[in-house]
């Protein structure tokens, strides 16, 4: 722990003054008898629970030392936001998505992960989002508009004529999105109005770390140009690194109409691919296999990207230790004070 200003610090020079002001008061009240016409009842006052009376003091020199302390403005080491940085949401949204072996169907719980990713990232964080299938569609520019941000996602769902896989176009439209994010080709445009990118130029260097890839998928690679690990190799250039999550079971069918016969077709997810993709980038892989193990690993990565070591201010703590300290001295005090008939 740190101080923002440590010279407020001599404020703790008060507790030792109260400390002695206390033990003055108290050898002061030593001086004089105490009167009482019932003697009994002053010995089992006196003889009942005689540290009681310590407890509401210490209170108060704890109290007075936390706000003390809070003067000073106390830093924590931490994780903090950077304010630069831009994280790439990729999404699957194939028709082997409407499987249910996830509840209610991998798409549907891949969406309801995401938008809980998007509550833990600080509003200052820029986020975009592909949807891909058979090809790749950017869904959103990366924006700090979350209400556009959250409609695109809702409407990932509607995208016509999705079939396919092709994983490693979706990584290299996410490493193109990233890479004009920071500055290559301009920074996302924070107030998006339509489907295409639209970025502005930038006054800044470019700086790959700031950029951080979130790629869901729950299959093999079915079609594309380029192979998976292909974009992994674009995204590694970059120095972009990707996180992956396989979603799925081995057990997950969807079931199709041809010429009137209705067929069920196996659509296992491939976690091999994706890890070798997030190992390549030097990202994370975490596999989901059903919707709270989903929901868990987008709250981790919600909690973790765009974040760099830093220090968060801890006063608040201290000043919030200070008043409990306090109200729980008052309060001790008047339940245990003597009360004579």
């Amino acid at each position: 722990m740190s101080f923002a200003r440590p010279l407020f610090l001599v404020a703790l020079l008060a507790v030792p003054l109260a400390v002695a002001l206390y033990v003055l008061l108290e050898r002061r009240r030593a001086r004089y008898a105490v009167t009482y016409t019932n003697v009994d009842l002053l010995a089992s006052v006196a003889a009942g629970r005689p540290w009681r009376r310590y407890v509401p003091p210490v209170l108060v020199l704890l109290a007075l030392t936390a706000l003390c302390a809070g003067l000073a403005r106390p830093q924590v080491e931490t994780l903090v936001a950077d304010e630069r940085a831009t994280i790439i949401l990729v999404v699957d949204v194939s028709a082997s998505m409407e499987a249910e072996d996830v509840e209610p169907t991998r798409l549907a719980a891949a969406q309801d992960a995401i938008r809980t990713f998007i509550d833990r990232v600080p509003g200052s964080i820029r986020i975009g989002l592909v949807a891909f299938a058979g090809d790749a569609q950017v869904a959103s520019p990366p924006t700090t508009n979350r209400e556009f941000l959250l409609g695109s996602l809702d409407r990932v769902a509607q995208y016509p004529g999705f079939s396919g896989t092709a994983i490693g176009d979706a990584l290299a439209l996410a490493v193109e999105m990233g890479e004009q994010a920071t500055g290559a080709g301009g920074t996302g445009d924070d107030d998006p109005e339509g489907d295409t990118i639209a970025f502005r130029s930038a006054a800044a260097a470019p700086d790959p770390s700031l950029v951080s890839i979130l790629f869901l998928s729950d299959g093999a690679q079915t079609r594309g140009f380029l192979q998976p690990l292909e974009g992994a190799e674009r995204a590694r250039n970059a120095g972009f690194p990707v996180y992956t999550v396989s979603l799925g079971t081995p057990a997950g069918v969807v079931t199709r109409e041809f010429d009137g016969v209705v067929r069920t077709i196996p659509v296992p997810p491939d976690p091999a691919t994706l890890s070798a993709v997030a190992e390549l980038t030097g990202g994370r892989f975490y596999e989901a296999d059903t919707a709270a193990t989903l929901e868990e690993a987008y709250v981790n990565l919600g909690s973790s990207l765009a974040r760099a070591p830093g220090k968060a201010e801890a006063t608040a703590w201290f000043l919030g230790a200070a008043a409990a300290a306090l109200a729980a001295a008052l309060l001790l005090a008047a339940a245990w004070s003597p009360r004579l008939p």
